[in-house]
């Protein structure tokens, strides 16, 4: 087992190595790259992750403490069963990544590309999603409440039995939305009759 405290990289190119297993605290990496790199089981706290290429790595049962992964890659990266406790994840692209089993615990992945994907009975509540990518997703079954969803694209997303009471939907294109089954305040009733063209007294 391997331990970083307070370790800065910039441009280092750490695609394929074993990284597994280890601890990284308050460390930064700036336009790294870990391509295909094993991130099995590891822990960060408070690090930050800026322009970095995660593509096809391995977070396989990994814990993630108030840490940012900002307007990074991770096209086919594998987080099964990782977790990530209030972390800033923005701008960052998930795009055929593997996210079963995972845990996303408050946190910000507003402007966060996550179409495809599957969250179906994921516990979302208070995530930010705002302008976030969730087009064709499977949420069925999610929580979602209190989410904020500004502005999201949820076109052909799945969701079934979903929970958005209390979510923030302002700018949702709610033709866009099936909502068979989805769980609703009367705040959000109402908006998606106004959508329809409904008058609401």
């Amino acid at each position: 087992m391997y331990q970083y405290i307070d370790q800065h990289y910039e441009d280092v190119d750490f695609s394929n190595a074993d990284k597994r297993y280890g601890e990284m605290q308050n460390c930064t990496f700036t336009r790294c790259r870990f391509r295909g790199t094993s991130f099995e089981e590891i822990t960060t706290f408070g690090c930050k992750f800026i322009d970095c290429d995660f593509h096809g790595a391995l977070f396989n049962a990994s814990l993630h403490n108030e840490t940012a992964f900002t307007n990074c890659n991770f096209t086919g990266a594998n987080l099964f069963v990782a977790k990530f406790n209030s972390c800033k994840m923005t701008g960052s692209d998930f795009t055929q990544a593997q996210l079963d089993g995972i845990t996303i615990k408050n946190g910000d992945w507003s402007y966060t590309s996550l179409r495809h994907l599957n969250l179906a009975k994921q516990d979302l509540r208070g995530v930010k999603f705002k302008e976030a990518d969730l087009a064709s997703c499977n949420l069925e079954k999610a929580d979602l409440r209190e989410a904020d969803l500004t502005r999201a694209q949820l076109s052909g997303s799945k969701l079934m039995g979903a929970d958005l009471r209390g979510a923030v939907m302002e700018g949702v294109n709610w033709k866009a939305l099936d909502v068979k089954g989805v769980r609703m305040d009367v705040n959000l009733a109402v908006a998606f009759l106004r959508s329809y063209g409904g008058k609401v007294d």
